[in-house]
């Protein structure tokens, strides 16, 4: 990996590590030598990613809610970590229409809370705030937004991470600007999937949690276009930037994007008879709606300054990506050496890599 020696014997601190995401880049941390800590709430579920590969014994975990800047900044200051990566978030559009102000409160105090810990740790030479790619003011357009766009949201979720990013850019002009001060950025990815994720509300994971049940999904909104990306995509990007900012400076601050190819776009239903041409258990059904919150159609990135600057991009095909995610599922089912599969899975990811000659910039 062009990464590794970047990451081999630093301390690393995740937020959010007990999550979806989170428990990925541990896992993958940790292949690349790095000393893990762990800060989050308890994982929701046995099926997580984070139990069902047992990471409570592989990596340094320390339970608690960014919420609490006070215990939070405690751990920083014990851990004296080189690099933190913030992934806690309240991460479901639904829900953040049941639980507004939680919401609010987890995406928009955690990210102050992260950056008033990384201010006051000298230890930090980089921090990347992970958002998403609803942090942008959605206007429906067919092409990707750029990291210049303006940020929106119409809904709570939304809204919170566009917040979260005027935020990192805040810190950034006000706190980190002087020579010396710690690198800080944000990465902005999309609709990610893959073994391990069995949230509410998220088609994959809903997908087959019908199948186990023997029933066929409701699929609530077909068409809606989604930036469908395997979730070893995006975190190769956040690997790839914090190496960058930690080896070559500050012309790496601020805000990117990690999608898929601008072509890669799909609807729901496309994603769904994908995951049945691979594997043909399972159905769905298309009910009548007349009403449902919003949720936004069409939405997709512009990758093209990681591209370019960090001579990042996707590694897998749309068809790869489903092959992968629907493995990944099974996987979780069979429920064995689930560390090891996931492993294999980054390693997997990584020959895929070679195999295209997507060299990364560092």
């Amino acid at each position: 990996m062009s990464f590794w020696n970047c990451y081999k014997g630093k301390k690393v601190l995740l937020t959010g590590h007990t999550g979806f995401k989170g428990s990925w880049l541990a896992i993958w941390l940790k292949e690349l030598g790095a000393d893990v800590y762990g800060y989050a709430l308890d994982p929701y579920s046995s099926m997580d990613n984070f139990v069902t590969c047992g990471l409570e014994n592989e990596i340094n975990h320390k339970v608690g809610d960014v919420r609490d800047g006070e215990k939070l900044l405690s751990y920083f200051a014990e851990i004296q970590p080189d690099i933190a990566f913030h992934l806690a978030a309240q991460p479901l559009v639904l829900l953040s229409y049941d639980d507004p102000a939680g919401t609010f409160e987890t995406n928009l105090m955690g990210t102050v809370n992260f950056f008033e810990a990384v201010r006051k740790t000298p230890s930090v030479k980089v921090a990347v705030n992970v958002t998403s790619d609803k942090c942008y003011d959605n206007r429906e357009w067919i092409w990707g937004y750029r990291e210049n766009d303006p940020m929106g949201g119409k809904d709570p979720y939304s809204a919170s991470k566009g917040c979260s990013e005027l935020i990192t850019s805040s810190y950034l002009n006000s706190f980190f600007k002087t020579e010396g001060s710690c690198l800080i950025a944000s990465a902005r990815a999309g609709n990610v999937i893959g073994g391990g994720d069995w949230a509410e509300n998220r088609i994959v994971p809903d997908y087959f949690r019908a199948v186990k049940k023997g029933e066929k999904l409701l699929v609530r909104n077909p068409y809606a276009t989604r930036p469908w990306q395997h979730v070893l995509e995006p975190l190769s990007g956040y690997l790839n930037l914090g190496a960058a900012l930690y080896l070559k400076g500050a012309t790496y601050v601020g805000g990117w994007n990690f999608g898929p190819e601008d072509t890669a776009n799909y609807a729901v239903k496309e994603l769904i008879d994908q995951m049945l041409l691979i594997d043909s258990i399972g159905g769905y059904i298309i009910p009548d709606l007349d009403v449902k919150p919003h949720e936004a159609t069409l939405l997709k990135l512009d990758i093209s300054k990681a591209v370019n600057r960090l001579q990042w991009k996707p590694v897998l095909s749309f068809a790869e990506t489903v092959a992968f995610t629907v493995l990944g599922y099974k996987d979780d089912l069979e429920g064995l050496n689930m560390l090891e599969k996931r492993t294999n899975q980054i390693i997997q990811y990584s020959k895929k890599a070679v195999e295209k000659q997507i060299a990364w910039s560092v």
